[in-house]
């Protein structure tokens, strides 16, 4: 009798064990997004939306476009690429490390001249020649790494456009990604930066002196792809930032939605 209570109460526990691991099985169901670091604030939102809707679990990491792929070239387990500029999706793309059937533009932007919020700069106009220099004094400019960064490589594709590189190029602070380069600004670290219209919006600490003429520089795309070893339960991730409700976010943000919506 008691060996046949012990088995019953082994086999209800097993039963409970089993039920109770169901759950946490599903919870850790997860994907890793690498996105531009001018991508948190929307980002974040619009993956609290997903998690909610699908209950799969979606950890992003933010960086600069550049860096993000050099960890994916790395074997990083990312599943999804969200870049900055179309030269670093092309950078995984012909090494392979993304899906290319999976790719598409996603996004754009616009570039702004932004300065400190009690500045006492005006508005900038931004044309050929412009003595941005001169209006920095003694301090700096702050931009992403003018070498690798997309912010950085947009600014210096304008400033060389508008022909004042050379004036401006000794007095660049170079940061390792666009957000940097706008807290260097809104610590008054720097009286002036060159970001994305996006990064000012999110800081009440700056505002936007001037927006660069979008002939300037190349066009500021955002696309994005499946990483080559990506997980299954990516591929809904991805349909989900054409959905109308992904739009809204992306729009709420600033930014311009690219890709055709599907509901």
């Amino acid at each position: 009798m008691r060996r046949n209570t012990l088995i019953i109460v082994t086999f209800a526990a097993m039963l409970a064990i089993i039920a109770a691991a169901r759950p946490a099985a599903a919870q850790q169901k997860s994907i890793l997004v690498f996105a531009a670091a001018s991508m948190k604030n929307a980002l974040d939102d619009v993956n609290d939306a997903y998690s909610k809707q699908s209950g799969v679990n979606v950890v992003a990491s933010y960086a600069a476009s550049s860096a993000l792929m050099k960890q994916i070239e790395q074997s990083a387990p990312a599943d999804v690429f969200l870049s900055a500029d179309v030269d670093w999706m092309d950078y995984g793309a012909k090494r392979n490390l993304i899906k290319p059937d999976t790719r598409f533009d996603l996004l754009g932007n616009r570039l702004v001249l932004i300065a400190p919020k009690d500045s006492k700069t005006g508005d900038v106009a931004i044309i050929p020649r412009f003595n941005l220099a001169a209006l920095a004094g003694d301090g700096r400019i702050a931009v992403g790494d003018v070498r690798a960064v997309p912010a950085g490589l947009y600014a210096k594709a304008a400033l060389e456009k508008l022909d004042v590189w050379a004036a401006v190029e000794p007095k660049l602070a170079m940061a390792e990604n666009v957000r940097a380069a706008l807290v260097l600004v809104a610590r008054g670290e720097a009286p002036f930066g060159i970001v994305y219209e996006t990064d000012a919006k999110v800081d009440a600490s700056v505002k936007i002196v001037g927006i660069f003429p979008e002939d300037t520089h190349p066009p500021i795309v955002y696309p994005v792809a499946l990483t080559a070893n990506a997980k299954p339960d990516a591929v809904a991730y991805l349909a989900f930032l054409r959905t109308p409700a992904a739009k809204a976010v992306f729009e709420r943000y600033g930014f311009s939605v690219l890709v055709k919506s599907t509901s």
